[in-house]
């Protein structure tokens, strides 16, 4: 079996890394890949959004299957190209995908399904929001409509910082057509997890669950970023919980894609708030494997994915009992000092040789190769994860791991999983 991997980051190189150990795969590629990828399989010097070029490439090779990894080529449709030639793919047509493409088709797909999301309000012109925001109070999150690489979420505690938020999104455009329109919701309170689900137009199947860890720095402060860490499973996401996240959040959601006539074939990911009453609220839809949570959700995953993905992608998931290790995942990421915003590349890693090793594996992301070394090239340059027995036992293994790699102006949060840490220790006492 050849399979492609499409995208470049942490991600990718986890799905690479575990579709190659599938007994049933003979070829990887990915394109276009990082040094941690070229490491397992073959890059290939096609961009995502080279639709034309990646399909030529899968006919020529006549690859068996295509992953998808990050979200912008779904939100543009290489799955609609590649299902019209008849290639295999995994992932999400461009209808779907709207589900993460547009937060405002989102929000009100939620609001007429009746599946429980935050309060919400959507503008298209600046001095509307920012009129309606002088008669609101504190705390609102404001959000840009389009993709904005996990970037476009502000989470403001005081209406100027939402005034500010406006203006960067609208008026500075920030990130460009994806702040044409924006979402000014009511702030929930809890605490958060993520459950993703594999769907193949009729059947689905929860993975485990997880926790991101949004903000750069310590203790949730500082603007958003793609991910700074990721625990799994996340402990407030119990039996009881799952099954009222599976009906009342990923069933509602199918069927009412399914009113509108859209097939849903890929990932659906459940950005949560786990109210303090226990009812689940969505924060956000995505459309693919999490990243960093394909970090640690992937390595508990016993089955062979290859299999897997090509029985979603051929409708048989029916076929598929996922089965899930016993032990808890822990991921830190290492980013660029001054990400998420301005930050240098080009910085020498060094020490990822001392780390790989007894359940511990370093996903690069922002990585590149010059001269025989391994350099920064990215915001989130690199992700340690670890497994163990328990996660206390999961985070020390990640954390030491983090403390043999060293790069200049390198920034990790030291408290990733403290939160589901202090949870498992309150229901031991």
């Amino acid at each position: 079996m050849k399979i492609l991997v499409a995208g470049s980051g942490g991600r990718e190189h986890t799905l690479v890394w575990k579709l190659n150990q599938s007994s049933e795969v003979d070829e990887i590629y990915c394109a276009p890949g990082n040094p941690g990828t070229a490491e397992i399989g073959w890059n290939v010097d096609i961009g995502v959004g080279e639709h034309e070029r990646l399909l030529e490439f899968c006919l020529e090779e006549k690859i068996d299957l295509t992953v998808v990894g990050p979200e912008a080529p779904l939100v543009d449709g290489l799955v609609d190209k590649f299902r019209e030639a008849d290639q295999l793919i995994f992932g999400l047509g461009s209808r779907a995908a709207r589900l993460e493409g547009s937060k405002v088709f989102a929000k009100r797909l939620m609001q007429e399904a009746e599946i429980p999301t935050a309060p919400f309000r959507v503008f298209s012109d600046a001095n509307s929001a920012d009129s309606f925001l002088q008669s609101r109070e504190a705390p609102v999150v404001v959000k840009a409509d389009g993709l904005a690489a996990g970037k476009g979420v502000f989470v403001c505690s005081e209406i100027k910082e939402a005034r500010r938020a406006v203006e960067k999104i609208m008026v500075e455009r920030e990130f460009g057509k994806a702040g044409d329109r924006i979402v000014i919701e009511e702030k929930l309170e809890g605490e958060e997890a993520s459950v993703l689900a594999l769907v193949d137009g009729e059947d689905y199947k929860t993975m485990v669950s997880s926790q991101d860890h949004k903000a750069v720095y310590e203790g949730g402060r500082g603007p958003n970023t793609g991910g700074m860490g990721a625990i799994a499973p996340a402990p407030l996401v119990d039996v009881e919980m799952r099954e009222r996240i599976e009906s009342e959040v990923i069933e509602a959601t199918l069927a009412a894609l399914e009113e509108k006539g859209i097939e849903f074939k890929g990932v659906i990911y459940c950005g949560l708030m786990i109210k303090e009453n226990k009812d689940p609220y969505i924060l956000e839809f995505n459309v693919r494997f999490g990243d960093p949570e394909a970090q640690v959700v992937l390595p508990l995953l016993e089955n062979d994915l290859a299999g897997v993905l090509q029985a979603a992608a051929e409708g048989r998931l029916e076929e598929v009992n996922l089965e899930w290790s016993d032990k808890a995942a822990a991921c830190v990421v290492m980013a660029s000092g001054g990400y998420p915003r301005d930050y240098e590349t080009g910085k020498k890693i060094e020490g990822i040789d001392r780390v790989e090793a007894d359940d511990r594996f370093v996903f690069q992301a922002g990585t590149a190769e010059a001269e025989d070394q391994l350099l920064t090239a990215g915001g989130r340059v690199l992700g340690v994860t670890a497994l163990g027995e328990n996660l206390e036992y999961a985070l020390d293994k990640a954390y030491r791991g983090v403390d043999k790699i060293n790069f200049p102006d390198a920034h990790f949060r030291p408290d990733i999983g403290a939160k589901a840490l202090e949870r498992l220790r309150k229901e031991d006492v």
